[in-house]
């Protein structure tokens, strides 16, 4: 069994609430700043940002990401993690984002992640019949190798 990922800080729970639509009070964080604290490439921050995840202001020719910016980059990152696709993650952080009501929020992607659980569980029971096959040969090729009097190394 391979050990868990180490945490990241798209893996903190305690900031899930988006700031208000135009709060930009707080701090401003530049991409290299983003990028460096998330672990992963200015590149993956601007194709977030083509794909409609993040909106960043502009001073000049600079992005100035708010903290906004910031936890909508967190959510999209844990989203990614757990498996959605970027259309599933837009379509829940933008929902996460009208700070409106959350119970049909949290409906919504209750059953995304449900849907998600049924793929991964066909997965992993495709993978453990692969295993099993692989053991049936394995087995088979060492009783051949018993057979002809060499042992398997």
């Amino acid at each position: 069994m391979s050990p868990s990922p180490r945490p990241t800080p798209a893996d903190d729970l305690s900031e899930d609430a988006l700031p208000e639509a135009g709060d930009n009070a707080g701090p401003l964080f530049t991409i290299t700043e983003l990028a460096a604290e998330f672990d992963i490439t200015p590149r993956a921050i601007r194709f977030y940002e083509d794909m409609g995840l993040l909106t960043p202001a502009r001073a000049g020719r600079n992005r100035v990401y708010t903290q906004r910016d910031r936890t909508r980059l967190k959510l999209t990152l844990r989203g990614k993690r757990l498996g959605l696709s970027l259309q599933e993650i837009k379509q829940l952080v933008d929902m996460y984002d009208s700070q409106s009501d959350t119970v049909p929020q949290a409906r919504a992607f209750l059953g995304v992640l449900e849907q998600h659980r049924r793929q991964l569980q066909q997965q992993l029971n495709d993978i453990e019949i692969t295993l099993e096959e692989i053991a049936l040969h394995e087995e088979r090729c060492h009783a051949l190798l018993s057979e002809a009097g060499h042992a398997a190394d």
